[in-house]
């Protein structure tokens, strides 16, 4: 029996759903870590798997639907946050995975809501660095970018984050 992708390109509408159900957390998670606002990262998810239903042609196996579906997504997400700079969060509206928080919920705000100030490029960066676990050689390729500028942008944005973090110890 063909897989899921397969299926899913010829017209198959359940094996579609499949692909969705599949990645789904993945999407709305990096899309959640980048905006922390669970609507934002609903929406963000909806639209970049309608681009993936439009765009199923072009994807030729698994490996290149996870890199597409990482590199829609975080380009979504700078577009996103180069049109609307809103950055308010409601407290009600942060949740995390018990493997990431942190022991103090104090610093745990205080992370995100540094991470939240970043420059959209060293955001997009740490957010697939830190949470989906890429290293920069890959980080490069769903962004854009230079290995290098890659590495930049995960240096200052580090630094950044220790300076604020240093502010408030």
């Amino acid at each position: 029996m063909p897989d899921a992708l397969s299926r899913a390109k010829s017209g198959d509408h359940d094996a579609f759903a499949e692909l969705i159900e599949r990645h789904e957390g993945m999407v709305f998670s990096l899309a959640y870590h980048f905006f922390n606002d669970r609507s934002r990262a609903e929406e963000t998810a909806q639209d970049v798997f309608l681009q993936l239903y439009r765009s199923l042609g072009t994807i030729d196996s698994d490996a290149h639907l996870l890199f597409w579906l990482r590199q829609v997504t975080t380009r979504r997400c700078i577009d996103q946050a180069r049109r609307v700079k809103l950055r308010a969060v409601s407290l009600e509206d942060v949740e995390l995975r018990a493997t990431e928080k942190w022991a103090d919920p104090f610093l745990d705000r205080l992370i995100r809501e540094s991470i939240e100030t970043l420059p959209d490029a060293q955001r997009a960066v740490v957010t697939l660095r830190y949470q989906e676990d890429l290293d920069p050689s890959e980080i490069c390729r769903i962004v854009g970018m230079p290995v290098n500028t890659v590495k930049s942008h995960l240096h200052r944005a580090l630094q950044a984050l220790r300076r604020k973090l240093e502010k408030h110890s």
